[in-house]
Protein backbone atom coordinates (compact mmCIF):
# COMPACT_ATOMS: atom_id res chain seq x y z
CA UNK A 1 0.00 0.00 0.00
CA UNK A 2 3.14 2.11 0.79
CA UNK A 3 4.36 2.04 -2.69
CA UNK A 4 1.00 3.19 -4.41
CA UNK A 5 0.19 6.62 -3.39
CA UNK A 6 -2.98 5.75 -4.67
CA UNK A 7 -3.96 3.26 -2.78
CA UNK A 8 -5.61 3.42 0.78
CA UNK A 9 -4.84 1.49 3.81
CA UNK A 10 -7.05 -0.98 4.97
CA UNK A 11 -7.77 -2.38 8.27
CA UNK A 12 -10.39 -5.53 8.99
CA UNK A 13 -11.42 -6.01 12.23
CA UNK A 14 -11.95 -9.16 11.80
CA UNK A 15 -9.19 -10.34 9.43
CA UNK A 16 -10.05 -13.92 9.37
CA UNK A 17 -14.09 -13.34 8.27
CA UNK A 18 -14.74 -12.85 4.18
CA UNK A 19 -17.37 -10.67 5.33
CA UNK A 20 -15.61 -8.22 7.85
CA UNK A 21 -16.15 -4.71 5.39
CA UNK A 22 -12.60 -2.43 6.31
CA UNK A 23 -12.26 0.59 7.66
CA UNK A 24 -9.94 2.90 5.02
CA UNK A 25 -7.32 5.47 5.96
CA UNK A 26 -6.26 8.09 3.74
CA UNK A 27 -2.57 8.87 2.84
CA UNK A 28 -0.98 12.30 4.06
CA UNK A 29 2.17 13.72 3.67
CA UNK A 30 3.49 14.97 7.39
CA UNK A 31 7.14 16.11 8.83
CA UNK A 32 7.18 14.41 12.74
CA UNK A 33 9.71 12.94 14.17
CA UNK A 34 9.59 8.73 15.25
CA UNK A 35 10.34 9.26 19.32
CA UNK A 36 11.73 5.94 21.84
CA UNK A 37 10.11 6.85 25.21
CA UNK A 38 11.22 4.61 27.89
CA UNK A 39 10.04 5.14 31.01
CA UNK A 40 11.98 3.94 34.43
CA UNK A 41 10.90 3.59 37.95
CA UNK A 42 13.13 3.66 40.99
CA UNK A 43 11.52 2.12 44.04
CA UNK A 44 12.89 4.18 46.88
CA UNK A 45 13.52 2.36 50.38
CA UNK A 46 10.68 2.43 52.89
CA UNK A 47 12.31 4.49 55.71
CA UNK A 48 11.25 3.63 59.62
CA UNK A 49 8.75 6.52 60.65
CA UNK A 50 6.36 4.78 57.78
CA UNK A 51 5.92 7.88 55.33
CA UNK A 52 4.70 6.51 51.92
CA UNK A 53 7.70 7.85 49.89
CA UNK A 54 7.38 8.43 46.00
CA UNK A 55 9.33 6.28 43.58
CA UNK A 56 11.46 8.27 41.26
CA UNK A 57 10.91 8.11 37.55
CA UNK A 58 12.98 9.40 35.05
CA UNK A 59 12.20 9.14 31.24
CA UNK A 60 14.93 8.82 28.55
CA UNK A 61 13.51 9.91 24.76
CA UNK A 62 15.74 9.32 21.98
CA UNK A 63 14.78 10.85 18.10
CA UNK A 64 15.06 7.24 15.86
CA UNK A 65 14.43 8.75 12.38
CA UNK A 66 12.05 11.51 10.61
CA UNK A 67 8.20 10.24 9.47
CA UNK A 68 7.12 11.87 5.89
CA UNK A 69 3.90 10.16 5.46
CA UNK A 70 0.98 9.24 7.67
CA UNK A 71 -1.94 7.50 7.31
CA UNK A 72 -5.12 8.68 8.78
CA UNK A 73 -8.59 6.65 9.65
CA UNK A 74 -11.30 9.66 9.29
CA UNK A 75 -14.07 7.72 7.93
CA UNK A 76 -17.16 5.93 9.55
CA UNK A 77 -16.64 1.97 9.87
CA UNK A 78 -19.38 1.62 7.69
CA UNK A 79 -21.92 -1.68 7.50
CA UNK A 80 -20.39 -4.99 9.41
CA UNK A 81 -22.15 -7.71 8.08
CA UNK A 82 -22.03 -10.82 10.14
CA UNK A 83 -23.41 -14.86 9.28
CA UNK A 84 -26.00 -14.78 11.36
CA UNK A 85 -29.45 -16.35 11.71
CA UNK A 86 -32.33 -15.02 13.97
CA UNK A 87 -34.45 -18.22 15.49
CA UNK A 88 -38.39 -17.56 16.72
CA UNK A 89 -36.83 -17.39 19.79
CA UNK A 90 -34.74 -14.06 19.03
CA UNK A 91 -31.37 -15.82 19.63
CA UNK A 92 -28.89 -15.68 17.25
CA UNK A 93 -26.60 -18.77 15.54
CA UNK A 94 -23.72 -18.35 13.78
CA UNK A 95 -23.77 -20.30 10.15
CA UNK A 96 -19.90 -19.41 9.26
CA UNK A 97 -19.47 -22.78 9.62
CA UNK A 98 -22.46 -23.89 7.38
CA UNK A 99 -21.76 -21.48 3.76
CA UNK A 100 -17.94 -20.70 4.60
CA UNK A 101 -16.54 -23.63 2.36
CA UNK A 102 -13.01 -24.21 4.06
CA UNK A 103 -11.87 -27.48 2.25
CA UNK A 104 -13.14 -29.83 -0.71
CA UNK A 105 -16.70 -30.65 0.26
CA UNK A 106 -19.05 -33.54 -0.98
CA UNK A 107 -22.16 -33.24 -2.04
CA UNK A 108 -24.07 -33.66 1.10
CA UNK A 109 -22.67 -30.40 2.03
CA UNK A 110 -25.09 -28.89 -0.74
CA UNK A 111 -27.50 -30.08 -0.64
CA UNK A 112 -28.18 -29.15 3.70
CA UNK A 113 -30.98 -27.41 4.64
CA UNK A 114 -30.29 -23.93 5.88
CA UNK A 115 -31.61 -20.79 6.47
CA UNK A 116 -31.68 -18.07 3.80
CA UNK A 117 -28.59 -16.23 3.54
CA UNK A 118 -27.78 -13.59 1.27
CA UNK A 119 -25.08 -11.46 1.82
CA UNK A 120 -24.59 -7.67 0.34
CA UNK A 121 -23.55 -7.61 -2.94
CA UNK A 122 -21.99 -4.20 -2.04
CA UNK A 123 -21.34 -2.06 1.06
CA UNK A 124 -21.83 1.63 0.98
CA UNK A 125 -19.27 3.80 -1.75
CA UNK A 126 -18.65 6.44 0.99
CA UNK A 127 -17.41 6.71 3.95
CA UNK A 128 -17.86 10.01 5.43
CA UNK A 129 -21.15 11.45 5.76
CA UNK A 130 -22.76 13.76 3.39
CA UNK A 131 -25.38 15.91 3.95
CA UNK A 132 -27.69 15.67 0.93
CA UNK A 133 -29.76 19.37 0.92
CA UNK A 134 -33.08 18.01 0.08
CA UNK A 135 -34.97 20.50 -1.71
CA UNK A 136 -38.86 21.42 -0.07
CA UNK A 137 -41.54 20.61 -1.52
CA UNK A 138 -42.46 23.01 -4.48
CA UNK A 139 -45.55 24.86 -3.20
CA UNK A 140 -48.14 25.77 -5.99
CA UNK A 141 -51.01 28.17 -6.48
CA UNK A 142 -54.08 26.75 -6.12
CA UNK A 143 -55.96 25.27 -9.00
CA UNK A 144 -52.35 24.45 -11.00
CA UNK A 145 -52.27 21.05 -12.02
CA UNK A 146 -49.60 19.40 -13.29
CA UNK A 147 -48.76 19.33 -17.37
CA UNK A 148 -49.17 16.13 -19.28
CA UNK A 149 -46.04 13.52 -19.07
CA UNK A 150 -44.38 13.46 -22.59
CA UNK A 151 -40.79 12.90 -23.57
CA UNK A 152 -39.95 16.42 -23.52
CA UNK A 153 -40.18 17.11 -19.94
CA UNK A 154 -39.04 13.56 -18.68
CA UNK A 155 -35.44 12.77 -17.22
CA UNK A 156 -33.65 11.14 -19.32
CA UNK A 157 -30.32 8.88 -18.80
CA UNK A 158 -28.56 11.10 -21.29
CA UNK A 159 -26.46 14.47 -19.57
CA UNK A 160 -27.80 18.07 -20.92
CA UNK A 161 -26.66 19.19 -24.31
CA UNK A 162 -23.36 20.66 -24.76
CA UNK A 163 -23.10 24.21 -26.05
CA UNK A 164 -20.97 23.10 -29.09
CA UNK A 165 -24.10 23.82 -31.66
CA UNK A 166 -22.82 20.84 -33.96
CA UNK A 167 -25.10 19.99 -36.49
CA UNK A 168 -26.51 16.10 -36.90
CA UNK A 169 -27.67 14.76 -39.50
CA UNK A 170 -28.90 10.75 -40.06
CA UNK A 171 -28.86 8.58 -42.92
CA UNK A 172 -32.37 8.80 -43.53
CA UNK A 173 -32.92 12.71 -43.71
CA UNK A 174 -33.44 14.33 -47.13
CA UNK A 175 -31.13 17.44 -46.82
CA UNK A 176 -27.89 18.10 -45.28
CA UNK A 177 -26.75 21.64 -44.18
CA UNK A 178 -25.00 23.85 -46.54
CA UNK A 179 -23.65 26.60 -43.05
CA UNK A 180 -22.91 26.03 -39.40
CA UNK A 181 -25.05 27.25 -36.79
CA UNK A 182 -24.77 31.16 -35.99
CA UNK A 183 -24.03 29.64 -32.62
CA UNK A 184 -20.65 28.05 -33.87
CA UNK A 185 -19.58 30.33 -36.02
CA UNK A 186 -19.45 33.40 -32.49
CA UNK A 187 -17.93 30.19 -30.25
CA UNK A 188 -15.14 29.77 -32.57
CA UNK A 189 -14.57 33.62 -33.30
CA UNK A 190 -14.44 34.07 -29.57
CA UNK A 191 -11.27 31.85 -29.29
CA UNK A 192 -10.08 32.22 -32.59
CA UNK A 193 -8.15 35.83 -31.58
CA UNK A 194 -4.63 34.52 -32.86
CA UNK A 195 -2.73 33.82 -35.85
CA UNK A 196 -2.10 30.06 -34.97
CA UNK A 197 -5.80 29.86 -34.96
CA UNK A 198 -6.50 31.35 -37.58
CA UNK A 199 -3.40 29.03 -39.30
CA UNK A 200 -5.25 26.30 -38.26
CA UNK A 201 -8.52 27.07 -39.02
CA UNK A 202 -6.92 27.05 -42.81
CA UNK A 203 -5.30 23.85 -42.75
CA UNK A 204 -8.49 22.20 -41.77
CA UNK A 205 -10.33 24.07 -44.76
CA UNK A 206 -7.83 22.86 -47.29
CA UNK A 207 -8.29 18.89 -45.43
CA UNK A 208 -11.79 19.05 -46.08
CA UNK A 209 -11.39 20.34 -49.82
CA UNK A 210 -8.94 17.01 -50.41
CA UNK A 211 -11.63 15.24 -48.42
CA UNK A 212 -14.95 15.98 -47.78
CA UNK A 213 -15.18 13.63 -44.90
CA UNK A 214 -12.71 12.75 -42.28
CA UNK A 215 -12.64 11.55 -38.38
CA UNK A 216 -11.91 13.23 -35.66
CA UNK A 217 -8.80 10.70 -35.40
CA UNK A 218 -7.45 11.69 -38.53
CA UNK A 219 -7.81 15.26 -37.90
CA UNK A 220 -5.91 14.74 -34.95
CA UNK A 221 -3.28 13.68 -36.51
CA UNK A 222 -3.10 15.95 -39.82
CA UNK A 223 -3.05 19.20 -37.55
CA UNK A 224 -1.57 20.46 -34.14
CA UNK A 225 -4.31 21.51 -32.38
CA UNK A 226 -5.61 21.42 -28.86
CA UNK A 227 -8.58 19.52 -28.38
CA UNK A 228 -10.76 21.58 -26.78
CA UNK A 229 -10.50 24.09 -29.86
CA UNK A 230 -10.86 21.11 -32.14
CA UNK A 231 -14.46 20.54 -30.98
CA UNK A 232 -15.33 24.62 -31.84
CA UNK A 233 -13.61 24.06 -35.13
CA UNK A 234 -15.31 21.04 -36.60
CA UNK A 235 -19.12 22.47 -36.30
CA UNK A 236 -18.21 24.98 -37.58
CA UNK A 237 -16.61 23.76 -40.55
CA UNK A 238 -18.60 20.43 -41.11
CA UNK A 239 -21.48 18.79 -39.68
CA UNK A 240 -21.56 15.29 -38.02
CA UNK A 241 -23.23 12.14 -39.66
CA UNK A 242 -25.30 9.96 -36.75
CA UNK A 243 -26.31 6.89 -38.81
CA UNK A 244 -25.25 5.15 -41.66
CA UNK A 245 -22.26 3.91 -43.61
CA UNK A 246 -20.60 7.62 -42.88
CA UNK A 247 -21.62 7.49 -38.69
CA UNK A 248 -19.51 9.11 -36.35
CA UNK A 249 -17.51 11.33 -39.26
CA UNK A 250 -17.57 14.92 -39.82
CA UNK A 251 -18.94 16.20 -43.48
CA UNK A 252 -18.02 19.04 -45.50
CA UNK A 253 -20.43 21.51 -45.31
CA UNK A 254 -22.81 21.15 -48.64
CA UNK A 255 -21.44 17.75 -49.50
CA UNK A 256 -24.07 14.87 -49.64
CA UNK A 257 -22.44 11.49 -49.44
CA UNK A 258 -25.14 9.70 -50.46
CA UNK A 259 -25.65 10.99 -53.61
CA UNK A 260 -21.89 10.59 -54.53
CA UNK A 261 -20.90 7.34 -55.59
CA UNK A 262 -16.93 8.04 -55.49
CA UNK A 263 -18.09 8.41 -51.53
CA UNK A 264 -17.93 4.88 -50.69
CA UNK A 265 -14.30 5.00 -50.08
CA UNK A 266 -14.84 7.63 -46.85
CA UNK A 267 -17.46 4.51 -45.60
CA UNK A 268 -16.38 4.21 -42.13
CA UNK A 269 -15.59 0.28 -41.12
CA UNK A 270 -15.88 -0.93 -37.05
CA UNK A 271 -13.14 -3.67 -36.52
CA UNK A 272 -12.60 -5.61 -33.79
CA UNK A 273 -9.58 -7.64 -33.32
CA UNK A 274 -11.31 -11.13 -32.99
CA UNK A 275 -9.82 -13.85 -29.83
CA UNK A 276 -10.73 -16.62 -28.48
CA UNK A 277 -10.37 -20.38 -28.34
CA UNK A 278 -11.72 -21.15 -31.80
CA UNK A 279 -9.04 -18.13 -33.47
CA UNK A 280 -6.33 -20.07 -31.79
CA UNK A 281 -5.20 -17.66 -29.06
CA UNK A 282 -6.87 -16.34 -26.15
CA UNK A 283 -7.29 -12.61 -25.02
CA UNK A 284 -4.49 -12.93 -22.66
CA UNK A 285 -2.54 -13.95 -25.53
CA UNK A 286 -3.05 -10.72 -27.38
CA UNK A 287 -0.08 -8.31 -28.44
CA UNK A 288 -2.71 -5.23 -28.00
CA UNK A 289 -4.12 -4.79 -25.07
CA UNK A 290 -7.61 -3.61 -24.20
CA UNK A 291 -8.41 0.11 -23.07
CA UNK A 292 -9.66 -0.92 -20.24
CA UNK A 293 -10.62 -4.36 -17.63
CA UNK A 294 -12.98 -4.99 -15.03
CA UNK A 295 -10.33 -6.73 -12.93
CA UNK A 296 -8.33 -2.96 -12.19
CA UNK A 297 -12.05 -2.07 -10.87
CA UNK A 298 -10.81 -0.94 -7.29
CA UNK A 299 -13.54 0.43 -4.79
CA UNK A 300 -13.57 2.26 -2.18
CA UNK A 301 -9.75 1.51 -1.61
CA UNK A 302 -8.67 3.78 -4.29
CA UNK A 303 -8.07 7.72 -4.31
CA UNK A 304 -10.20 9.25 -7.05
CA UNK A 305 -8.01 10.82 -9.34
CA UNK A 306 -8.80 14.43 -9.66
CA UNK A 307 -10.40 15.25 -13.14
CA UNK A 308 -8.76 17.54 -16.22
CA UNK A 309 -9.27 21.39 -15.58
CA UNK A 310 -11.91 22.28 -17.42
CA UNK A 311 -10.81 24.79 -20.14
CA UNK A 312 -12.62 28.04 -20.49
CA UNK A 313 -12.79 30.64 -23.04
CA UNK A 314 -10.60 32.53 -22.06
CA UNK A 315 -8.00 29.90 -21.13
CA UNK A 316 -8.12 28.85 -24.97
CA UNK A 317 -8.04 32.58 -26.43
CA UNK A 318 -4.16 32.76 -23.73
CA UNK A 319 -2.60 29.91 -22.98
CA UNK A 320 -3.59 26.83 -25.03
CA UNK A 321 -2.50 27.82 -28.60
CA UNK A 322 -2.59 24.64 -30.48
CA UNK A 323 -0.63 22.46 -27.82
CA UNK A 324 -1.80 18.85 -27.63
CA UNK A 325 -1.20 15.20 -27.49
CA UNK A 326 -0.44 15.85 -31.16
CA UNK A 327 2.77 17.60 -30.72
CA UNK A 328 4.48 19.22 -33.24
CA UNK A 329 2.98 20.37 -36.45
CA UNK A 330 1.50 17.20 -38.56
CA UNK A 331 0.10 17.11 -42.56
CA UNK A 332 -1.57 14.66 -44.38
CA UNK A 333 0.06 11.24 -44.86
CA UNK A 334 0.53 9.88 -48.54
CA UNK A 335 -2.57 7.86 -50.12
CA UNK A 336 -4.47 7.54 -52.76
CA UNK A 337 -7.02 9.97 -51.32
CA UNK A 338 -4.64 11.79 -49.69
CA UNK A 339 -2.07 14.91 -49.95
CA UNK A 340 0.58 13.08 -51.16
CA UNK A 341 3.83 15.65 -50.14
CA UNK A 342 3.82 15.08 -46.52
CA UNK A 343 4.50 12.25 -44.35
CA UNK A 344 3.74 11.42 -40.95
CA UNK A 345 5.44 8.79 -37.88
CA UNK A 346 3.87 5.73 -38.24
CA UNK A 347 2.72 6.28 -34.45
CA UNK A 348 0.36 8.85 -35.40
CA UNK A 349 -0.75 6.83 -38.78
CA UNK A 350 -1.51 3.55 -37.02
CA UNK A 351 -4.31 5.75 -35.08
CA UNK A 352 -6.53 5.87 -38.35
CA UNK A 353 -4.80 3.99 -40.86
CA UNK A 354 -4.47 -0.27 -41.39
CA UNK A 355 -1.00 -1.22 -43.10
CA UNK A 356 -0.15 -4.51 -43.70
CA UNK A 357 2.49 -6.27 -41.17
CA UNK A 358 1.28 -3.76 -38.20
CA UNK A 359 -1.02 -4.49 -35.34
CA UNK A 360 -3.53 -1.82 -34.88
CA UNK A 361 -3.09 -0.17 -31.50
CA UNK A 362 -6.46 -1.19 -29.82
CA UNK A 363 -9.07 -4.23 -30.15
CA UNK A 364 -11.66 -2.31 -31.43
CA UNK A 365 -11.05 0.09 -33.96
CA UNK A 366 -13.09 2.48 -36.72
CA UNK A 367 -11.27 2.92 -40.06
CA UNK A 368 -12.29 4.78 -43.03
CA UNK A 369 -12.35 2.58 -46.37
CA UNK A 370 -9.62 4.92 -47.72
CA UNK A 371 -7.18 4.46 -44.89
CA UNK A 372 -6.99 0.59 -45.48
CA UNK A 373 -3.50 1.20 -46.79
CA UNK A 374 -3.61 -2.98 -48.14
CA UNK A 375 -3.71 -3.73 -51.72
CA UNK A 376 -6.14 -6.41 -51.54
CA UNK A 377 -8.48 -4.46 -49.42
CA UNK A 378 -8.97 -1.88 -51.98
CA UNK A 379 -9.67 -4.84 -54.44
CA UNK A 380 -12.57 -5.70 -51.94
CA UNK A 381 -13.77 -1.84 -51.62
CA UNK A 382 -13.94 -1.22 -55.15
CA UNK A 383 -15.22 -4.36 -56.61
CA UNK A 384 -18.64 -2.76 -57.95
CA UNK A 385 -16.54 0.77 -59.15
CA UNK A 386 -18.77 2.10 -62.15
CA UNK A 387 -22.38 0.12 -61.23
CA UNK A 388 -22.78 1.61 -58.19
CA UNK A 389 -26.40 1.65 -58.14
CA UNK A 390 -28.28 2.55 -54.66
CA UNK A 391 -26.66 3.59 -51.57
CA UNK A 392 -27.93 1.65 -48.59
CA UNK A 393 -28.02 2.63 -44.57
CA UNK A 394 -26.30 -0.90 -44.11
CA UNK A 395 -23.47 -0.67 -46.82
CA UNK A 396 -23.53 2.80 -48.63
CA UNK A 397 -22.23 2.43 -52.25
CA UNK A 398 -20.00 -1.33 -51.99
CA UNK A 399 -21.33 -4.49 -52.27
CA UNK A 400 -23.46 -6.58 -50.22
CA UNK A 401 -21.14 -8.37 -47.14
CA UNK A 402 -18.49 -6.07 -48.04
CA UNK A 403 -17.97 -5.02 -44.46
CA UNK A 404 -17.81 -8.23 -43.31
CA UNK A 405 -15.14 -9.34 -46.22
CA UNK A 406 -13.06 -6.71 -44.76
CA UNK A 407 -13.02 -7.93 -41.33
CA UNK A 408 -12.24 -11.62 -42.51
CA UNK A 409 -9.19 -10.87 -44.41
CA UNK A 410 -7.93 -8.14 -41.85
CA UNK A 411 -8.45 -10.49 -39.01
CA UNK A 412 -6.24 -12.87 -41.33
CA UNK A 413 -3.68 -10.92 -41.48
CA UNK A 414 -3.93 -9.97 -37.57
CA UNK A 415 -3.59 -13.58 -36.97
CA UNK A 416 -0.13 -14.40 -39.70
CA UNK A 417 1.38 -11.49 -37.71
CA UNK A 418 0.81 -12.79 -34.31
CA UNK A 419 1.57 -16.48 -35.01
CA UNK A 420 5.01 -15.04 -36.56
CA UNK A 421 6.19 -13.49 -33.65
CA UNK A 422 4.54 -15.59 -31.14
CA UNK A 423 4.67 -19.25 -32.78
CA UNK A 424 4.12 -21.09 -29.68
CA UNK A 425 0.41 -20.27 -29.47
CA UNK A 426 -0.42 -22.05 -32.80
CA UNK A 427 1.96 -24.94 -32.61
CA UNK A 428 -1.44 -26.76 -32.28
CA UNK A 429 -2.37 -25.98 -35.51
CA UNK A 430 -2.86 -27.42 -38.90
CA UNK A 431 -2.11 -25.09 -41.24
CA UNK A 432 -2.97 -21.62 -42.42
CA UNK A 433 -5.51 -22.62 -44.99
CA UNK A 434 -7.11 -23.95 -41.70
CA UNK A 435 -6.62 -20.87 -39.88
CA UNK A 436 -8.40 -19.39 -43.11
CA UNK A 437 -11.42 -21.18 -42.44
CA UNK A 438 -11.84 -21.11 -39.13
CA UNK A 439 -11.59 -17.41 -39.13
CA UNK A 440 -14.48 -17.03 -42.50
CA UNK A 441 -17.90 -17.09 -40.61
CA UNK A 442 -20.44 -14.53 -41.40
CA UNK A 443 -19.51 -11.08 -39.30
CA UNK A 444 -21.08 -8.09 -39.14
CA UNK A 445 -23.99 -8.03 -36.63
CA UNK A 446 -23.85 -11.51 -35.92
CA UNK A 447 -19.75 -10.99 -35.27
CA UNK A 448 -20.88 -8.73 -31.90
CA UNK A 449 -22.53 -12.20 -30.46
CA UNK A 450 -19.42 -13.96 -31.12
CA UNK A 451 -17.20 -11.54 -29.70
CA UNK A 452 -18.83 -11.94 -25.98
CA UNK A 453 -16.16 -14.02 -25.45
CA UNK A 454 -13.23 -11.33 -24.69
CA UNK A 455 -15.64 -8.65 -23.03
CA UNK A 456 -17.96 -5.92 -24.28
CA UNK A 457 -16.17 -2.54 -24.90
CA UNK A 458 -17.41 0.38 -23.82
CA UNK A 459 -15.45 3.67 -25.37
CA UNK A 460 -14.57 5.97 -22.90
CA UNK A 461 -13.38 9.40 -22.65
CA UNK A 462 -9.88 9.85 -23.57
CA UNK A 463 -8.94 6.81 -26.01
CA UNK A 464 -7.63 7.23 -28.97
CA UNK A 465 -10.24 5.97 -31.02
CA UNK A 466 -13.65 6.44 -29.86
CA UNK A 467 -15.53 7.62 -33.33
CA UNK A 468 -18.48 6.18 -32.32
CA UNK A 469 -19.10 7.64 -29.13
CA UNK A 470 -17.64 11.05 -30.31
CA UNK A 471 -21.43 12.43 -29.84
CA UNK A 472 -21.01 12.58 -26.36
CA UNK A 473 -18.15 15.64 -26.61
CA UNK A 474 -21.42 17.39 -28.31
CA UNK A 475 -24.58 16.04 -26.92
Amino acid sequence: IYADPAKRLELYFRPKDPYCHPVCANRFPTSTMLLRVRRRTKKQQQLDTGEQIQPEVQFEMEILGIVTTVYKFQGMSDFQYLAMHSGPDGKQTSMYDKVLMLKPEKEEFFNRELPLYIPPPIFSRLDTPVDYFYRPDIQHRSGYNNPQVSGENLIGLSRARRPHNAIFVNFDDEEVPTKPLDAAVQNWKKVCTNPVDKKVEEELRKLFEVRPVWSRNAVKANISVHPDKLKLLLPYLAYYMLTGPWRSLWVRFGYDPRKHPEAKIYQVLDFRIRCGMKYGYAATDMPVKAKRSTYNYSLPITVKKQGSHTVSVHDLKQGLGTAGTSGAKKSPSSSKTHLNPFILSSSHLSIYIFREGALPPYRQMFYQLCDLNVESLQKIIHRNDGTESECTERDGWCLAKTSDDLRDSMSLMIKQIIRSTRPALFSNTTSSEDGKEQLAYESGEEEDDEEEEEEDFKPSDGSENEMETEILDYV
